[in-house]
């Protein structure tokens, strides 16, 4: 199995993979990670860390080139091989591509990945790790770029389906995604549907949605939504501004971060239309989607209107659309009729996956 591996500047690729590695060794599989970045310095030794962006654009792509001889010569001495770069990059030089496409089609890789994390997260290492000016917005954009790029690579070397968007986040349950994708490829992929923002004052809610994400995990490749969860930005930005106050204090991957509260609320656009677009995005990338609808303290469903979208697009792409009901009340023929199943509970869908072959779990 080979995979390219994109991100923008930011998203710290490099431990995630060596996790992945790490992960595929102890259970016994040949994997090589090849960091082009780490490989450019490397070959060009006179180039200060940091500073190798601002080379010419001619020994760039030299440098680039001669990097991946080597990453094409380890591919051969390796039965599986992870490439991590990126696919565009914006710098003094403007906008430009990252790559070369007769040497990737010559890697023959079996899947391209592009690795998305939270904006604060991206923001927060870029200020500790990166002489970089930039603003939220640019953070946004540069995703929307990297992704689109890497799409587009995908689909015209190595086929539609070959593209994954996977979610670093904050989530317990990512490191392993990309192992399963690689290693474990009889799994079925499953986009995990619930509600967030109208559940996030109630704690006994969200800890069954928890349950539900850890359950379910067990044997399939799970696209968890909440990983990347940017509206919580938004409406920060909004109360603050209701209430006067200049700036927002948010966590971060690697703690609390102040942001301004004006940059936040430039974004919110952004916000929502990625969010948008990136959920759909790995509803189409999924095999199933698995939704829960929990019971509200009102005694209502707790369904909102991005849970009932979701599942209507699964189903209009041809999906397997299963819907766990905790309600008392009845679903209405918007869940019925476009749901593959409907269960009562976690338990119930289990014990049905297990007789549609879907898990080895006893």
């Amino acid at each position: 199995m080979r995979a390219i591996v994109t991100g923008q500047v930011g998203v710290d690729k490099g431990p995630y993979l060596e996790a992945v590695r790490g992960h595929a060794l102890a259970q016994g599989y040949d994997l090589a990670v090849c960091h082009v970045g780490q490989m450019m310095y490397a070959e060009a030794p006179d180039v200060p860390p940091g500073r190798i962006l601002n080379l010419p654009i001619g020994r760039l792509n030299t440098l680039r080139r001669a990097v991946f001889k080597e990453i094409l010569r380890t591919a051969d001495r390796h039965e599986h091989v992870l490439v991590n770069t990126h696919a565009t990059f914006r710098w003094k030089h403007g906008l430009f591509a990252a790559f070369d496409f007769d040497q990737l089609r010559s890697f023959k890789a079996d899947a391209y990945v592009t690795l998305v994390d939270n904006a604060e997260s991206v923001h927060q290492r870029l200020l500790r790790e990166h002489d970089l000016d930039h603003t939220l917005k640019d953070i946004m954009v540069w995703r929307e770029e990297e992704l689109l790029a890497t799409e587009i690579l995908a689909n015209a070397i190595a086929g539609h389906g070959r593209f994954f968007m996977i979610s670093r986040g904050r989530g317990v349950l990512t490191t392993p995604t990309l192992y399963r994708l690689m290693f474990e490829t009889w799994r079925k992929k499953v986009y995990l549907s619930f509600p967030m923002t109208h559940v996030m004052d109630l704690p006994d809610t969200l800890a069954e949605i928890d349950a539900f994400k850890r359950q379910i995990y067990e044997d399939f490749i799970c696209f968890d939504p909440a990983d990347v969860d940017e509206f919580s930005l938004h409406t920060a930005a909004i109360q603050a501004m209701q209430e006067g106050r200049t700036t927002i204090t948010v966590e971060g991957a690697e703690g609390p971060l102040t942001l301004k509260t004006a940059d936040v609320a430039q974004i919110s656009g952004d916000i929502m239309g990625q969010i948008y677009a990136r959920d759909f995005k790995m509803v189409d990338q999924a095999d199933m989607i698995i939704s829960l609808i929990p019971q509200l303290p009102t005694g209502r469903p707790a369904i909102s209107s991005g849970v009932e979208r979701e599942l209507h697009h699964a189903f209009e792409g041809g999906k397997e659309v299963y819907v766990v009901w905790k309600a008392k009340s009845s679903p209405s023929p918007f869940i019925t009729e476009t749901a593959t199943k409907v269960f009562s509970g976690v338990d119930e869908a289990i014990e049905y996956f297990k007789a549609k072959g879907y898990t080895t779990r006893k």
